[in-house]
């Protein structure tokens, strides 16, 4: 289901134990990629990039869609880019971004496969059938 599962060596039916698995430096990279969205700008600048998602946007395009001055933009899309969330390529002068969408893969699936496959906190049904509501 995620790319996380399949990095981890997790079954589809999630019997493994995740957090046995797992290795401190992979959830503390998780948590560092957590703290980087844990922004209000930065979640809104990660929403913006998955809607352009695949091309992205240029710097000046995210600000003015998001009124957020020139060089506090900078400096969130520098803590998104050091956590790997976000992608950066040079366009001539300008500077294209673009969400990460392997590295939200293995963000979310850790995520699933900790409340939802370890100790069943949530029920995988619920999230699957949250995602499909809000898809229709």
């Amino acid at each position: 289901m995620f790319r996380y599962f399949d990095d981890h060596g997790i079954g589809s039916n999630g019997s493994d134990h995740v957090a046995e698995r797992m290795k401190p430096e992979d959830v503390s990279r998780c948590a560092d990629m957590f703290g980087a969205l844990g922004s209000e700008a930065r979640l809104r600048i990660m929403r913006l990039l998955l809607a352009a998602h695949p091309y992205g946007m240029v710097v000046g395009e995210i600000g003015s869609e998001l009124g957020i001055a020139a060089s506090t933009l900078s400096h969130h899309l520098e803590k998104l880019k050091n956590e790997n969330l976000v992608c950066v390529r040079r366009e001539g002068t300008f500077l294209r971004y673009s969400a990460n969408t392997e590295a939200l893969e293995r963000l979310l699936g850790f995520l699933y496969a900790e409340c939802c496959t370890r100790n069943r906190a949530v029920s995988p049904e619920k999230v699957a059938k949250f995602t499909l509501e809000k898809k229709l």
